[in-house]
């Protein structure tokens, strides 16, 4: 169009018409919509992000609990049905059909293999899930755990409070698990998607030619007007197709792009501390026992 406006020294009576025109008011309502998608979207994720700490944090507290309250062998059960369970998790949200990259091949038996979470005959008792496409599995391994501390009750190991307390832990971490379900299980509608797609790919062609024909035509030409309002149409396209982009990715956190939740990190992350917090010795004091300003 501004090749055209080059081509002849008259101004077209169309350029008259299309002043009259208010392409800005399309280009508002596309924006309240497109922040209001983005603004969602990032709610979103930042929930499932805090649903993927919480489920660290209370094995942290469930581990902190059994290393001083339970013997090594009975603490270190509870938390390796506790950390299959938080990587078992993370794979059964396969069964959403997010695309999730997690898979029991290359994810649960790699942890698995290397920390030794589940003896065979345990794997064998999980067999009959799916834990590709289902998140039973995950919710048997809970079971386990409350199961193991029931036991513990039973065997005098922990009293009733304590053993209320630890079942509270491993319930939060259930609730937050089923949290990251609930929302991969329901993402933004369909119809919300298509109608920013539908109504960005309708504006920015229109903002364009309104901007074409704004650029000046006859003796009001200006190669510097042209780069300046190419430059616009150019960062205008960049809002609008960036935001939509943007708010789609935020939509799944689970997957393989680069802005995605470090799911890795927290597995990695939990299993570390989790054998830093049952390896803890404390060193026993010789001499007499120190005072500090406190006292």
């Amino acid at each position: 169009m501004r090749i055209y406006a080059y081509s002849i020294d008259y101004v077209p009576d169309v350029v008259e018409i299309l002043q009259k025109t208010n392409v800005g008011i399309l280009g508002g309502f596309l924006s309240f919509f497109l922040v209001l998608f983005v603004n969602q979207t990032n709610g979103r994720f930042l929930e499932m992000y805090g649903f993927s700490k919480a489920c660290s944090g209370r094995i942290q507290d469930v581990a902190g609990l059994a290393k001083t309250q339970l013997p090594a062998e009975l603490a270190d059960k509870l938390i390796r049905h506790f950390n299959a369970a938080h990587i078992s998790g993370y794979v059964g949200l396969n069964a959403i059909g997010m695309g999730s990259p997690y898979s029991k091949t290359f994810f649960f038996d790699h942890y698995n293999e290397e920390h030794k979470l589940l003896t065979p005959s345990e794997m064998k008792a999980l067999s009959h899930h799916d834990m590709d496409n289902s998140g039973l599995c995950m919710k048997e391994l809970v079971t386990w755990c409350q199961m193991d501390i029931a036991q513990f009750r039973k065997d005098g190991h922990i009293d009733t409070y304590q053993e209320k307390f630890l079942h509270s832990k491993v319930l939060d971490f259930r609730a937050a698990m089923d949290g990251m379900y609930d929302y991969t299980d329901q993402p933004p509608h369909f119809f919300y998607i298509h109608f920013l797609v539908l109504l960005s790919a309708l504006y920015l062609p229109l903002f364009a030619i309104d901007t074409a024909y704004a650029a000046g035509w006859g003796a009001d030409k200006s190669i510097g007007l042209d780069i300046l309002q190419g430059v616009i149409v150019f960062l205008q396209c960049i809002f609008v197709v960036g935001l939509r982009s943007l708010g789609t990715k935020m939509i799944d956190p689970y997957g393989d792009d680069l802005e995605d939740l470090s799911v890795i990190n927290y597995v990695e992350g939990t299993l570390e501390i989790c054998g830093t917090i049952l390896g803890a010795k404390q060193p026993s004091i010789d001499g007499p026992i120190p005072t500090t300003g406190l006292l």
